[in-house]
């Protein structure tokens, strides 16, 4: 879970203000002094974190805490809104041009993931019914090209590429033929460098004036820490960056890039990348990841995964089935196809509020356990399968051996399947239909 270390102090912390019936300036300090640590250790740049603390601290003890029923919770609000601004309000929408087709260009160090990114955009943008063309202006890395055109061929998205070129004609010819085409998006992947050079800089300055991309954007590996941010304000002082795609904020990362980057760049943060399915982007939305970090979890987000995984007729048979008692293991296995597309499961699970981070850990849903399970639920009857409750000690005996399967992955999988039928009524609650299908 992303920002899993950071996420587990902070909620310490506010456990034990809420418990407070009344709070001074004295409580207010100690907490706010945990805060501080815990960011510190997070990775967020240390100014970032002093011009937060003083807000909070100035907001925390004035009127509006000390008159409010609940002073922990109004602390915790305040916490939750200055982790808004700090990271930038609001989602920033990405642009487009008057004068089609509108281009992108991605830039970013080597390793920092533009080309997967350029392609999972493409996927992005294509959902949103754009035809997009992807451009293979990296001409130094000999896998660049063919990296992009495998990601394109997944996607069915073409890619323009013509390695006997320099990256300027490239790009200034992908653009003609995406005007000729009909392409209305042009998403240009350019070159890396291990450091920032000065020819790298001629070099996309020369493609920006070239093609002149209603964004720049700068594709940046959070897992980098504070280089992030220092790769981010030089990139925007030598070319002028519109936003900021963050990449890898699956990984077990202290994550304060993507606390300190806004406020220390100005520069808005429009996506951020997990993992490496093509589906694997969304948009930056600040409010939500800072209820992700205090526990809040991120309902708004697993409502829109959900959504785009599954017809609402689907969802809403599947409702009715849970409300009469009708859910079978068959409809559970099914389910669990479905959540595989969404993403891993801990991240799925971290955006659940009240779910503490520790709870998360090891919990993986890989292909594997995926074969596993149907294994099981395929070596049960029929009967078996609509009516669980009659698989006794000698039938879990007899299903383990069907499968190949240990008779505790047996009894495992139907405990899971009484708490999803519990979890999924209570979440049924929570998103007109589109939630009901996880079965945890």
């Amino acid at each position: 879970m992303v920002f899993s270390a950071l996420s587990e102090k902070l909620q310490d912390t506010f456990r034990r203000l809420r418990g407070k019936g009344k709070l001074g300036e004295k409580d207010v300090d100690e907490a706010l002094r945990e805060v501080k640590l815990a960011l510190l250790e997070a990775d967020v740049h240390f100014r970032v974190v002093r011009n937060f603390i003083n807000r909070v601290r100035e907001r925390a003890v004035g009127q509006e805490v000390i008159n409010s029923l609940t002073p922990g919770q109004m602390v915790i609000k305040i916490v939750h809104q200055e982790l808004t601004s700090m990271m930038g309000e609001k989602a920033e929408k990405l642009k487009t041009s008057d004068r089609l087709p509108t281009v992108y260009l991605l830039a970013g160090l080597q390793g920092a993931g533009k080309t997967t990114t350029a392609g999972k955009l493409g996927g992005f943008l294509q959902k949103q019914g754009r035809r997009p063309l992807l451009v293979a202006a990296d001409v130094y890395r000999p896998a660049a090209a063919k990296q992009l055109e495998v990601l394109g061929k997944q996607l069915t998205i073409p890619v323009y590429s013509d390695p006997g070129r320099d990256p300027v004609a490239i790009a200034t010819a992908a653009v003609e033929q995406a005007r000729q085409t009909q392409r209305d998006v042009v998403i240009i992947d350019t070159a890396g460098r291990l450091h920032i050079d000065e020819e790298l800089m001629g070099e996309l300055a020369a493609i920006k004036e070239a093609v002149n991309p209603v964004e720049v954007l700068l594709v940046v590996d959070a897992m980098t820490g504070q280089d992030a941010v220092n790769v981010a304000q030089n990139f925007n002082e030598q070319l002028g960056l519109t936003g900021l795609i963050l990449t890898k904020l699956d990984s077990d990362t202290r994550g304060g890039a993507a606390l300190s980057i806004r406020e220390i760049t100005g520069c808005p943060i429009k996506f951020i990348g997990s993992g490496e399915k093509l589906d694997g982007i969304e948009v930056f939305h600040p409010e939500r990841l800072a209820s992700r970090v205090l526990g809040m979890g991120d309902v708004l987000t697993l409502i829109e995964k959900a959504e785009a995984n599954v017809e609402a007729e689907q969802a809403k048979a599947l409702m009715k089935k849970i409300q009469k008692d009708e859910f079978t293991l068959e409809d559970f296995l099914d389910q669990m196809r479905q959540v595989q597309k969404m993403g891993p499961l801990d991240q799925l699970l971290g955006m659940l509020p009240g779910l503490k981070p520790k709870q998360l850990q090891g919990l993986k849903f890989d292909e594997k356990s995926m074969k596993h399970l149907e294994a099981i639920i395929q070596s049960m009857t029929p009967q078996e399968r609509r009516m669980p409750q009659i698989i006794n000690a000698s039938r879990r005996r007899r299903i383990a051996r069907g499968s190949g399967r240990p008779v505790q992955e047996v009894n495992r999988l139907l405990n899971q399947f009484e708490q999803s039928k519990k979890m999924m009524k209570q979440l049924g609650k929570l998103g007109k239909g589109g939630l009901p299908r996880l079965p945890f």
